[in-house]
């Protein structure tokens, strides 16, 4: 995942348009090709990161590294470190995060819906 460089027009486009409208402001915190199932999966509880990444077996070390910086970032998910050896984090939805519990169920069913419309299988719903 890289940086979009702050003086391009592509990240001034991005920014005026986040600043004029909130659903392109929500877009740009969760419209990330990993970001929905990540918070999917948490939904149903604290997850370590090797618990992700089976739960997610597509994605590398680095993607859902960084994908779970840009969570924390903006506030939608916490990241806990318990003083033990081995380390032990987890990571878990905030408040903010829980909010987007009805938003990911409409999405499932838009899914479902549109797969069907277009004749694509549809995935198992997590």
């Amino acid at each position: 995942m890289s940086e979009i460089k702050q003086s391009s027009t592509n990240f001034s486009n991005k920014l005026a348009l986040s600043e004029e409208c909130s659903e392109a402001y929500a877009a740009n915190i969760i419209g990330g090709q990993w970001t929905l199932v990540i918070c999917s999966w948490l939904l149903s509880g604290k997850l370590r990161f090797g618990e992700l990444k089976q739960k997610l077996p597509g994605i590398t070390e680095r993607m859902l590294t960084l994908q779970l910086r840009k969570l924390e970032a903006n506030k939608v998910i916490s990241r806990t470190v318990h003083a033990e050896v081995p380390p032990r984090v987890e990571y878990e939805l905030t408040e903010i995060g829980y909010a987007l519990r009805s938003v990911i169920m409409e999405l499932e069913v838009w899914g479902t819906s549109h797969k069907q419309l277009i004749g694509v299988q549809p995935c198992i719903p997590i």
